[in-house]
């Protein structure tokens, strides 16, 4: 390799590990002979010498297409960098997540990227001091890691003026639980949830509040909404916390053979590819995952890179209506 580039072995390294001082003519000198010899550094070596180039990107699951709008996003950021993202399921319960995190860190990651977390603040904290770490889709502040979150009562409060400018009263909700260990004001779900709650009594609807505990996944959305159209008077409308639980809200409706939007309005969360189908055409809240996404590579980087100043990066909700929600008989 050196010989090839014609320059010497320790300039060789110092463009691998990317260290300070190279000049950008020698950086092309040893780019020009890696492509040339199909050089591949191996990442846990490197990692013994320091950067791997690698980050962990921990997902509650990959069932979720929101998701894939976050991972789009930091691949995206990624293209024009020297590093790669792998993924890893965290599963539905902290033990399973904390494996998933051991396992990126003793592959020596770079850093590394909580979506949803299950873990406590101190253990996230915990992580954050051994590598850099960005959180998203907590609200929690914390000196240790930077975060990534969208304005979930504001997002929630869209939604619910939406179905009662409309003309609903009786607006339902399908809400999410977990094995997380979080503050409830710090979780996306107990926000929305409360926001909810919080714009129905501004109305003075709170006699009509009504709340599923379930999941945020089509069949928690399903079991949700077949309890809340269950109850007398049924609702007219139901806002589902996610669009993977509004597309189980919306079979529940078929099912009990309800029109959509005729009998019952649906409105999602996240605004996923799929909501925006004609066959669905479910009005959703736009959080940009791509954003988000985007948003968490350029921090961990910059965490990465030295920073210790914590970043808190807020995303902008807007809701999209479609064909999903209209007016009451």
């Amino acid at each position: 390799m050196a010989s090839h580039a014609q320059v010497s072995v320790t300039a060789v390294s110092k463009v691998l590990n990317n260290a300070y001082g190279v000049s950008p003519a020698m950086k092309n000198k040893v780019k020009t002979a890696i492509e040339e010899l199909g050089y591949r550094p191996q990442a846990v070596a490197r990692g013994m010498r320091g950067r791997t180039f690698t980050l962990g990107l921990v997902l509650p699951h990959i069932r979720n297409p929101f998701f894939a709008d976050i991972l789009d996003g930091l691949t995206a950021y990624l293209e024009t960098t020297d590093y790669q993202a792998f993924m890893i399921q965290g599963g539905a319960t902290r033990k399973v997540e904390q494996r998933a995190v051991d396992a990126l860190l003793s592959r020596q990651v770079d850093g590394i990227i909580m979506v949803a977390p299950l873990a406590s603040k101190a253990r996230l904290e915990e992580v954050a001091k051994e590598k850099p770490v960005v959180v998203l889709a907590r609200h929690e502040r914390s000196p240790h890691y930077d975060s990534v979150f969208d304005d979930d009562e504001a997002g929630a409060e869209l939604v619910v003026r939406h179905l009662i400018e409309l003309g609903h009263r009786r607006i339902a909700h399908i809400t999410h639980q977990d094995d997380s260990i979080a503050r409830s004001a710090d979780l996306l779900h107990s926000i929305r949830s409360a926001a909810y709650e919080r714009v129905m009594r501004e109305h003075g609807l709170e006699d009509e509040i009504a709340i599923a505990t379930s999941f945020y996944h089509e069949q928690g959305g399903y079991d949700g909404a077949r309890e809340l159209l269950r109850r007398a008077p049924r609702p007219t409308a139901i806002f589902a916390g996610a669009d993977q639980a509004a597309l189980g809200a919306l079979a529940a409706a078929h099912e009990a053979g309800l029109s959509v939007p005729a009998d019952v309005s649906v409105a999602g969360y996240d605004n996923t590819h799929l909501a925006a189908l004609p066959n669905i055409s479910l009005t959703s809240i736009d959080q940009d995952g791509h954003e988000m996404g985007r948003a968490a590579g350029k921090l961990l980087l910059e965490r990465i890179e030295g920073r210790r100043t914590p970043v808190r990066f807020t995303v902008t909700p807007t809701l999209v209506v479609r064909a999903s929600t209209a007016a009451p008989r």
